[in-house]
This record gives C-alpha cells, structure tokens and sequence, in this order.
C-alpha cells in the first residue's frame, strides 16, 4: 500500500491531500488498467532527437508495426526507417522496441537514427510517456520517491503527473517499488546513487544509456558525455539530470537528480513535455537546457 509521506518530510498539506487522492485512486483501479484509449503518433528524427524528418498521427493505428506505420507516416520524404535502412532506434511511450512490435492504442512511436557507442533502453523524449498510456497497452501506477528534504520538489513533481492525468502517489526513498509500477526518483545524487537501478549511471552509458554521469566523491559535479561517451563538459553547482534508466524487463525508472538541492529544483522545472520532447535526456544548469549526448 502506497502512503504519503509529505507530512513527514515537512511538505504541505496541499501536497500531501493530492498525493492521498492520487493514492486512493490508483488503489481503486487495481495494480494494472487497461490504457485509455487515442490515435497513434509517430515521429522520426535523426541525431538523438535534434532533427525532425517527418510525424504522423494515425487515429486507427492500433495493431500495426511500428515499421509500417514508419513507412506511412514518412511516405515519399525519402529518409525513413524502410527508406534508408541502418543505425535507427525505436522507442514506443519512451522504451526500446523492435520494429515489428505492434501498436496500442494512444501510444507514441519514435525512431531515431544516430551513431552511437551505446544502446539507450529508455528516453524522456515521450513525455507525459510512459505514465500517461502505460506499457504495451497496460497503464502501470506511478509511484514518486523522494529524498529527504524534497518535499517541495517533490509536490513540483507529483503535481505535474496529476494535471497531466497521471495518478501519481508518493512514498520515502528507498521503500521499494514493484516491477508492475513506474517510479520516479526525485533527490540529489548523494542520496540517489544508492538505489540498485540509479546506480547504473556510475558504471555509464553503456550500462544506462545515459550520456551522462556524476563526479567526485559526493557527486558534485555532472559530467557531460558525447555519442561515443568521451567527456566534454562538467558543471558544478545547480546542475540538474533528467533521465530515465531501466534493467532487463524492468519497467523504467525516472530520475529528477542533480548535484545539489538547487540542480534537483532545476531539474523538476524541466519535468514537462515541451522541455523534454524529443529529449534522449537532459542536463539543465539554470535556465539552459543541454540534450544529451552532447
């Protein structure tokens, strides 16, 4: 049974009477709901989103290919996944896919094309995806784990996921969450990094997809890495992460994290869908927004 924990962090009471109802919902509804209903889009960029080369939404998609509906929706532009086949990646509501996964209704379909030195299994370039619609056509309950001391970043967190439709409840870090739930994890990277999926940001992009890791003995430092995973960048102070990781047939975990309390702030400003779209991740330092790989 998920609880709130608001109060005992010090949160409002506001926040704590939302994260109650969006409990209290998701108890109502079961461990798993069939997704809501809605067209089906795809988009195809190039270069880890930076490119758009074509988009399409298909109001009777459900129970094609994501490589049909590919060809469809990029017919006669020439540079498509069946066009100009090689190096392309497909997410569906922001998880690896194959091309022959067939499509639930309300899904989002992306592929991109980039050279890279590692595989990314999840991106936040979908979002409100995954929590929205769910995973492959089931609508998994969203849980919100938080650190101590980030009640208000928290409730900036758990406040989004339920304007945008999305029963969100919360519970301590660290109190565990089941493989038929979607997480976000909000906290700095000292108190995040001990968190068994997290933790796969230390050992980089090739085990979480990440183009990103932390630096020092406390993680004071975000490290920002290229395609083929070279550093090119370290910010200090107030640097935030947004990103999502995932291991085996886990669903994904959503980091909000950074190098300090203000570098977590900077990055649940970012947790909207006009910020992170078409995002693989995102660095932030204060009001500038770094996609990654850089």
């Amino acid at each position: 049974m998920l609880l709130s924990v608001y109060e005992a962090l010090g949160g409002r009471h506001i926040v704590a009477a939302v994260t109650l109802v969006a409990a209290l919902v998701l108890a109502g509804c079961g461990l798993q709901t069939p997704a809501s209903r809605g067209p089906v889009s795809v988009r195809v960029t190039s270069d880890f989103g930076a490119h758009p080369l074509c988009a399409a939404s298909f109001a009777h998609g459900a129970g094609k290919t994501a490589a049909e509906l590919s060809q469809r929706a990029c017919r006669g532009s020439g540079d498509s996944p069946g066009s100009s086949p090689g190096g392309w990646s497909l997410y569906i509501d922001g998880v690896a896919a194959g091309a022959s996964a067939t499509v639930n209704p309300g899904e989002r379909v992306w592929w991109d094309r980039h050279p890279s030195s590692a595989s990314t299994a999840a991106v936040v370039g979908a979002f409100p995806e995954p929590f929205l619609h769910g995973l492959k056509g089931r609508r998994l309950p969203t849980e919100v784990a938080c650190a101590s001391g980030m009640a208000a970043t928290c409730g900036r967190v758990a406040s989004t996921l339920v304007h945008l439709g999305v029963p969100a409840a919360t519970q301590a870090l660290g109190g565990g969450s089941g493989q038929d739930s979607l997480t976000v994890e909000v906290g700095t990277w000292r108190e995040l990094r001990a968190e068994l999926v997290a933790a796969l940001l230390a050992r980089g992009p090739a085990a979480s997809g990440v183009f990103a890791r932390f630096g020092g003995a406390s993680g004071d430092s975000l490290i920002l890495l290229d395609a083929r995973g070279h550093q090119v960048a370290t910010l200090g102070r107030a640097a935030g992460l947004v990103a999502a990781v995932t291991k085996g047939q886990a669903p994904p975990t959503w980091l909000i994290t950074g190098t300090d309390a203000e570098g977590v702030a900077a990055a649940a400003r970012a947790f909207n869908p006009r910020v992170l779209s078409d995002r693989f991740a995102l660095a932030v330092r204060g009001g500038d927004y770094l996609p990654l790989p850089r």
